[in-house]
């Protein structure tokens, strides 16, 4: 049996069963289906019960507020006053305790003509999905996510011409003194919210309160299928815990049974990934909450809370607690600008870090190249050829060694007619005649090994990046995101694999290996066809720069060796 050739049969099975199981783990579950609510009670805690919209909350401050009804069926809520705001790349609505609705102006739906922004945050019940944030508090009256409203009346907001930012304060007064002041500030160009909260106190007592921030959404029904391209990525909550570790949790219906989380963090963040965008709420780098999972609604949503920090107000005193909250694209060199740790990882290339700190390493690049190419098609061609120098030691070594299998293929023939069904005289003969030759039959396997990794975190950036998003290459690619509608890339695959295996050796192949080998091609090209068509043309380019010099090699080092006379035994 060559060994070469299991190997490459071994290594192109598990490259594409990899890739299978990678975007069959991470696809998006259906939405968690409803179940009776259930309720848990142990020693020395207490569970609040359900906050009435527009009503204030007061209870055992570690204790987080129970989420509040659905919309729907809250007249209340729905009649509370509202206030849109418009900005250079947003489009919002605010209630003062949750921003209701966002419309990502600069990312259309589709390519279709006239079609809509991307609405991230919505109030329709099968797409509910918001941020809100309030207060609970100890023996006092607080406000939760339904108690602020506009403090000058406004009831739309714009960010004008010419100026940097734009701010919308919202109040709620308690009926001992306290004040809370909450100013939402936008900044041209940016997806980063400030949401500042003062606490004045004017009573005759301390105000105790803690904040609390959540993320609350309905889970997306993600048509599940390799022809589309927001099945491949992760769908549900993330954060940074309290070991300084990125940790998820996708929606599914061990969203919390998969394990409980009540943990304290500081510095820590939560967000809601989806396929390109993402939310997310991030403390001040000194505040300490608690970060929670929850499915309220009987299960039909799905909850990321923190809770944290908490204050402590004095008669006459006031107290100033920041946060900010992300609502928009997974734009690396914006996300980087966060300054939080490890908010980075929202761009989820893996999450095995090996790949994901290679897939960062690849978008550097890539984004270097784009900005000399101006072109996201023609930056994954010159990643490639970056690629294939740096590994050009390793894949010259790779091709000289199958030229000098080729050369030796007609000595390996005859060993064949010789020995005839004695495979186990003729493998002997064969390693042999290797260690006469100096030939490394495994000389070829470390590059494919090397190059696995590179391809499976190159799969992940270009499903990942926002940037690619419906990025044309030229003439019929017209979004390197989605797959190629005409199949061309996936043709090209199969006929680069089909004559890399005419040039590549296979001496004592046995005719079970050669059937195998030739239905390789149709497998990957089948699979290919449903790919993103950049990862497709980073492998038709890889593959016949690849091709081409196994060509070279063969030619130069691959004549074939003339058999001795008296090779055959009579």
């Amino acid at each position: 049996m060559n060994q070469t050739r299991v190997f490459l049969i071994f290594a192109w099975l598990m490259v594409a069963t990899l890739l299978w199981l990678e975007w069959s783990k991470d696809k998006a579950a259906p939405a968690v289906p409803a179940v009776a609510a259930q309720t848990t009670t142990t020693p020395g805690s207490t569970v609040p019960a359900a906050i009435a919209p527009g009503a204030t909350t007061s209870g055992t401050v570690p204790s987080a507020p129970t989420v509040a009804p659905m919309p729907t069926a809250s007249p209340t809520a729905a009649a509370a006053p509202r206030v849109t705001v418009n900005t250079d790349v947003l489009r919002l609505v605010l209630d003062g305790g949750s921003v209701l609705e966002a419309d990502l102006l600069h990312y259309p739906q589709s390519k279709t003509p006239g079609s809509g922004p991307v609405r991230l945050f919505s109030q329709e019940p099968q797409h509910f999905y918001a941020a809100e944030s309030g207060w609970v508090s100890s023996g006092s009256k607080a406000p939760d996510h339904h108690a602020f409203v506009p403090e000058n009346g406004a009831s739309a907001v714009a960010l004008a011409t010419g100026a940097d930012s734009v701010s919308v304060p919202f109040i709620w007064q308690g009926p001992d003194g306290v004040t809370i002041r909450r100013t939402y500030t936008f900044k041209r160009a940016s997806y980063e919210i400030e949401v500042r909260d003062q606490v004045i106190n004017a009573g005759a007592g301390t105000w105790q309160g803690t904040v609390y921030r959540q993320l609350l959404r309905t889970p997306p029904v993600v048509k599940s299928g390799m022809t589309n391209p927001e099945s491949f990525s992760f769908n549900g909550a993330t954060w940074w815990d309290k070991d300084g570790k990125y940790q998820r949790r996708k929606f599914d219906e061990d969203y919390v049974e998969d394990g409980r989380v009540e943990q304290q963090v500081k510095g820590g963040w939560i967000a809601i990934l989806q396929h390109h965008f993402f939310s997310a709420w991030i403390p001040n780098a000194d505040d300490t909450t608690v970060i929670e999972l929850d499915n309220p609604h009987g299960g039909s949503r799905a909850l990321i809370r923190e809770r944290g920090p908490d204050v402590s107000v004095g008669p006459s005193q006031q107290v100033t607690t920041t946060a900010r909250l992300w609502v928009g694209p997974k734009l690396v060199d914006k996300i980087n600008e966060i300054n939080a740790p490890g908010i980075d990882r929202v761009v989820d290339y893996s999450q095995y870090l090996i790949l994901a700190v290679l897939g960062q390493g690849l978008f550097w690049v890539l984004n270097f190249l784009h900005g000399f190419i101006g072109n996201w098609g023609w930056s994954i061609i010159g990643l490639v050829i970056l690629v294939k120098l740096a590994l050009y030691p390793l894949s010259a070594a790779q091709y000289k060694s199958f030229a000098k299998m080729r050369k030796f293929q007609p000595r390996i023939q005859q060993l064949k007619e010789r020995y005839g069904d004695d495979k186990q005289k003729f493998q002997v003969a064969m390693m042999e005649l290797y260690k006469k030759e100096k030939i490394n039959p495994m000389g070829g396997c470390l590059p494919i090994l090397v190059q696995m990794p590179v391809f499976l975190a190159l799969y992940w950036v270009l499903v990942e990046s926002v940037e690619l998003r419906q990025a044309p290459w030229f003439a019929w690619i017209q979004d390197l995101t989605a797959r190629d509608p005409y199949f061309i890339l996936p043709v090209l695959n199969m006929l680069v694999m089909w004559l890399t295996q005419k040039l590549t050796p296979a001496p004592g192949m046995d005719p079970m290996q050669q059937k195998m080998m030739q239905f390789m091609p149709l497998v990957f090209g089948v699979m290919m066809a449903f790919f993103p068509s950049g990862l497709v043309l980073y492998w038709v380019t890889n593959g016949a720069l690849g091709l081409l010099q196994q060509w070279w090699m063969t030619k130069r080092h691959g004549e074939s060796a003339t058999p001795p006379k008296t090779a055959v035994a009579k």
